[in-house]
């Protein structure tokens, strides 16, 4: 079955006296529920400038991970993740009626990966991301909601000049200022010793996929490789908080679908 080896760190940085950093999991409390349910993990960075960014980036993770502890068994992780996430946006746009933050904004980025027998499904909103480190490579399995990546995209800008744009975490999109939102959702086929990375941007902005998989690939558990990335990302700026979680895939269950159902397949 699924086997994964989880740690996650964050740290508010040299500047800020505050983090508006949150994250969160779900692991299953038997193999029972690693089949029905499967693990959840998430991240969300509250936008900083606005009024309440601490509090959207909890309230994004709080509700994501409830919500998901308590779906229907086998439901299925590429409609459900997004559904979620449309709840934690919900929930955070709620926030913003509630008398005594009236008159206030809150906005956040969420990044969140569920997975069950050999697949992952991420789904995010904003800039926070997921990297895929397999066989000492990572790759970036999110793209950012911000404006520079989509004058890259379009290719009115280079990626050299989207790092050094002063408009870089110019968001497109978040989780908060409007009703409905629209993640970006992807799936994965996982193998046994695979490598997730999710995390903010104060971690991403400070160093490349290179540095990522050097780091990431080391015989160190989870715990201490989430310490060690967040560590470096302070070290070499610290201006902004920084947050990681670490999913290092120790074994998988290799499975089909048939009519929307799994089955095992022979080994």
């Amino acid at each position: 079955m699924l086997d994964v080896q989880f740690g996650q760190a964050s740290d508010p940085g040299k500047i800020r006296t505050n983090n508006e950093d949150a994250m969160g999991s779900f692991i299953p409390a038997s193999r029972h529920e690693a089949r029905s349910h499967g693990f959840l993990f998430a991240v969300a960075d509250g936008v900083g400038g606005m009024d309440l960014g601490e509090l959207a980036s909890a309230t994004a993770i709080s509700v994501l991970i409830q919500e998901f502890a308590q779906t229907q068994a086998g439901s299925l992780l590429m409609g459900l993740l997004p559904r979620l996430v449309q709840h934690a946006n919900a929930a955070v746009h709620d926030c913003t009626l509630a008398p005594e933050y009236r008159g206030k904004k809150m906005a956040t980025t969420l990044v969140a990966c569920a997975m069950r027998y050999d697949q992952a499904v991420v789904s995010h909103i904003g800039d926070s991301r997921c990297y895929l480190v397999r066989n000492g490579q990572a790759r970036q399995v999110t793209q950012d909601h911000t404006w520079v990546n989509e004058q890259r995209k379009m290719g009115l800008i280079s990626a050299s000049e989207v790092a050094g744009s002063e408009s870089r975490h110019v968001l497109t999109r978040s989780l908060g200022p409007e009703m409905f939102v629209s993640p970006d959702t992807a799936a994965l086929t996982l193998m046994a010793g695979d490598v997730l990375v999710l995390c903010t941007d104060g971690l991403h902005d400070e160093m490349n996929e290179r540095t990522i998989s050097s780091i990431v690939s080391q015989n160190k558990d989870a715990s201490e490789i989430a310490t060690e990335l967040v560590a470096r990302g302070v070290e070499i700026d610290g201006n902004d908080n920084t947050t990681a979680q670490v999913i290092r895939v120790r074994a998988v269950e290799q499975m089909g679908m048939y009519r929307g159902r799994p089955y095992r397949l022979p080994s």
